[in-house]
């Protein structure tokens, strides 16, 4: 497995940024590759992805969830195994680190060759500037779900 880390500093207060990143289906407009989220209950959502040209789909558990702390998922169905999570950090009334981990499994050569050469550390990267410019240009979430989920 190969663990991705990556934080970012944005211009909004902590449960703005929290919010946000509970609109899972909205990722699409910030995650290059993410074709679309589907949600389908509080704590599942079914992804199909392309990247590099292939296609994928595979579910996602949420297992943990604190409103303005963390959110933590895991891969349920599909080829693509990751785990990970995002932090929320408060550092002003009007900012916010947000920090994501991340362990993914490459599986098929062209994701393992990715994965060789960075390509994958590198797309993390720029999804969340990318959610950094569209949770700044917004000004505000398109909507949020602050409800708990505790690890079993």
């Amino acid at each position: 497995m190969s663990t991705v880390k990556e934080s970012v500093e944005v211009e909004v207060p902590v449960s703005t940024a929290y919010n946000q990143w509970t609109q899972f289906e909205e990722f699409p407009n910030f995650m290059q590759g993410v074709q679309e989220v589907r949600q389908l209950d509080e704590t599942h959502n079914h992804w199909t992805t392309k990247i590099s040209g292939i296609r994928r789909e595979f579910d996602t558990e949420i297992v943990d969830q604190l409103p303005d702390e963390r959110i933590a998922w895991r891969t349920t169905t599909g080829d693509t195994r990751q785990m990970g999570m995002v932090r929320f950090q408060p550092l002003d009334e009007t900012h916010t680190r947000v920090e994501l981990v991340m362990e993914i499994q490459p599986s098929g050569v062209a994701e393992k060759t990715a994965d060789m050469f960075g390509m994958v550390d590198r797309r993390v990267k720029g999804d969340m500037r990318r959610f950094k410019e569209y949770i700044e240009h917004r000004g505000g979430e398109s909507g949020a779900w602050r409800g708990r989920i505790t690890p079993e």
